[in-house]
Parts: structure tokens; C-alpha cells; sequence
């Protein structure tokens, strides 16, 4: 396995510079998604919804819910449920979504219900962060979990049966204005990746391609581009820019560190002072055991079985490597094979030479 991380991290480290296009590096300011969500309730499941006695709200919600459409409940009763479920709604809002459109819906149970496969979600409004309805939900949901319960309370259950999804659930009902027609003289590119060097270079590809003065820099994480006004000239000059290509500034020097399951990965940038390491490892070993003890023929003593332990500690030899000034990321994968070191002892070295100051490189431990 270290092998196969060593092969990787040397290929990647090797291969030139790529260029990207456009798209792919930055987006439009205000061209992005906005997040919906609503309350409903699940009607037609098996016996699995709610307990109404510890999830009162839904039996309130049912009975709103019927007193509109007619139905008068009268007060005091309170129906015992077992196939409603009270549910929150969610959904993505795409750019440039018109009313009539249809987007998916993900519907996940709040109270006690135990699966909601079966279901069929009733009309639901859904709401942007403004309080506005933008969307109305509705339709029969799609789970990929499953579970099942016996009578002595033994339960078994495989996913998420409590959440799903309904393709196309939701219609659109009202549209969210978009960056492209209030930004007026300028469109602004923010870049996925804030980087001074990147800012630099798309700017002077788009000056290339277009004249100088179209891009101007506004920070180190966004560019200014000067568009036509017009909508549909508009729309073709970004359909233009996008499609450039550029190469990326390089990532700065990092060592990110998973310290749970023992990843590391490690920037092709990362540079290391001259610094000797030194790790080894101690193994302690105990054996337990048993003894019997058993008194001569005449004595007149009982024979005992004592229990015993034997304790062995041993260390094993470590290797010291030298990393020379400036190794780069191939001397440290080098050396550390080398040594045999294992991802747990790895994140230990490099800690240390970031201690020590040799590590020229950010180390993140996430």
C-alpha cells in the first residue's frame, strides 16, 4: 500500500501543468443555487408513522390540515395515527429556474416514524430564506432504506428508511433574479480557489482574447469582466469566456493530515530543511498464565493453582534518515519507505519536523 501512495503521489507530482478552462476554476457572482424548505406531512405508510402521543405535532398539523379542506375534528379528540408522518422538505433552487420547472425533492421524517416507504408526500409549500414561497412539493416518495421489527422489540433496518427522495417533486413557482442582469456593466468571476497568481493569469487571458481593459482584477479571488448589455450578447460573450483556458497558479505547500483513518496527503510544493529523524517503537508483551502448586506426599497441604505473568518489553531497532536541505516530495517518500514507517507513524515524524521548524509546508490535521 505505501508503494502504490508513494507511486501516486510521484506521478501526480510529476505531471505538468494542465490548463483548465474557465468554468472550471470560477463561477458568476450571483449565479448560484438558493435553498428551500418546507413542513408536511406523509400519508399511506404501513403502520410505520408517527406515535402521536410523542409527536403531538403531527396530529395538530392533520388536524389544520383537514379543517381546510372541510373536515371539523370535534375538540378533545385526538386520532391515534400510525400512518401520517410529520416531514421536513428540502430542495435546491437552480439558477435561472423559471415558474413551471420541476426540481427533486428530499423529504426526511422529524418525529418517530420508522420508515417512510410507502408514502405519499401531500402539498407542501417551500420557502426561501426571505419567507417567500418559491416551490409547491408533492408527490409519491421513492426511500432506499428498509426496515423491520418483531413483536419481542428486535429490529433490523438497512439504509435510511426514515428519509428519500421524489425526482422532479417540486414545481417551481416563482423565479430568484439572476447575477447576469444586476451587475450591470461588469460580470465578476469568483474563483473556486482564491489564488493572486490564478487572478493574474485569467485576467490577461481574457484581455488576450478580447482587448485589454475587458478583465481587471478586483481582489485576490475574484476578476471583473466588462460585458455587453444586451441579454442574448451577453449570454454568447460568457459562453466565450468560460471556454478559455489557463493554467492555475500552484497550490500552496501542504501536508493535510486525516488523523482517524491515517490518509495523508502531501502537496507537490512541500519542501523540507536539513533534519535527521530518528523513530522507532517499543512492544510490550504480557502472557498470562497459570501454575500449580503441589505439596510432597507427607506434608498434608492442598494443591493450588496460582496464577502467573510474564512481562516482555522489547525495543526495536530504528533507522535514523537525513533529509537534506530543500527535499522535495519525492526525498521524503523516499526516505520514509525506507524506514518502513506506517501512516501512524508518519503523522508522528511529520508533527515533529513541523516542531522543529524543517517542515517549509502548512500541516493540517482535519
Amino acid at each position: 500500500m505505501r508503494r502504490v501512495i508513494a507511486f501516486l503521489m510521484l506521478s501526480l507530482m510529476a505531471a505538468p501543468a494542465m490548463s483548465e478552462r474557465v468554468k472550471d476554476i470560477a463561477r458568476v457572482n450571483g449565479v448560484r443555487s438558493n435553498p428551500l424548505i418546507g413542513y408536511g406531512l406523509v400519508v399511506g405508510l404501513n403502520g410505520t408513522g408517527d406515535q402521536t402521543s410523542q409527536a403531538p405535532f403531527t396530529v395538530q398539523s392533520l388536524k389544520t390540515m383537514l379543517a381546510e379542506l372541510g373536515v371539523t375534528i370535534p375538540p378533545g379528540v385526538n386520532p391515534q395515527l400510525k400512518n401520517v408522518a410529520a416531514v421536513a422538505v428540502s430542495a435546491e433552487l437552480p439558477p435561472f429556474a423559471k415558474p413551471g420547472q420541476q426540481i427533486d425533492i428530499t423529504v426526511s421524517s422529524i418525529g418517530n416514524a420508522g420508515s417512510l416507504r410507502g408514502g405519499a408526500l401531500l402539498m407542501t409549500a417551500l420557502k426561501g430564506a426571505d419567507g417567500e414561497i418559491y416551490a409547491i412539493a408533492q408527490g409519491n416518495m421513492v426511500v432506499g432504506g428498509f426496515g423491520a421489527s418483531g413483536n419481542d422489540g428486535s429490529r433490523i433496518s438497512v439504509n435510511v428508511p426514515s428519509a428519500g427522495r421524489i425526482p422532479n417533486g417540486a414545481t417551481v413557482e416563482r423565479a430568484v433574479l439572476d447575477g447576469m442582469a444586476q451587475n450591470g456593466e461588469e460580470l465578476v468571476l469568483d474563483l473556486n480557489t482564491p489564488d493572486f497568481t490564478t487572478v493574474q493569469r485569467l485576467m490577461e487571458v481574457i484581455n488576450t482574447r478580447f482587448g485589454p481593459e475587458t478583465a481587471r482584477a478586483v481582489d485576490g479571488g475574484s476578476v471583473a469582466v466588462r460585458a455587453p448589455f444586451d441579454v442574448s450578447a451577453r449570454v454568447g460573450f460568457m459562453a466565450q469566456v468560460e471556454n478559455l483556458e489557463l493554467s492555475p497558479g500552484d497550490a500552496p505547500a501542504k501536508v493535510v493530515v486525516n488523523a482517524r483513518t491515517g490518509t495523508i496527503v502531501i502537496g507537490a510544493n512541500v519542501r523540507v530543511m536539513p533534519a535527521a529523524v530518528a523513530h522507532g517503537s517499543l512492544t510490550v508483551t504480557i502472557s498470562e498464565g497459570t501454575e500449580v502448586s503441589q505439596p510432597s506426599a507427607l506434608a498434608g497441604g492442598e494443591t493450588v493453582v496460582a496464577p502467573s505473568t510474564d512481562i516482555a518489553v522489547e525495543q526495536t531497532g530504528s533507522r535514523m534518515f537525513v533529509l537534506q536541505g530543500g527535499a522535495s516530495l519525492e526525498d521524503i517518500v523516499a526516505a520514509v519507505n525506507q524506514v518502513g514507517a506506517a501512516p501512524g507513524d508518519l503523522i508522528a515524524i511529520l508533527e515533529a519536523l513541523k516542531q522543529a521548524g524543517a517542515l517549509r509546508a502548512e500541516l493540517e490535521i482535519i
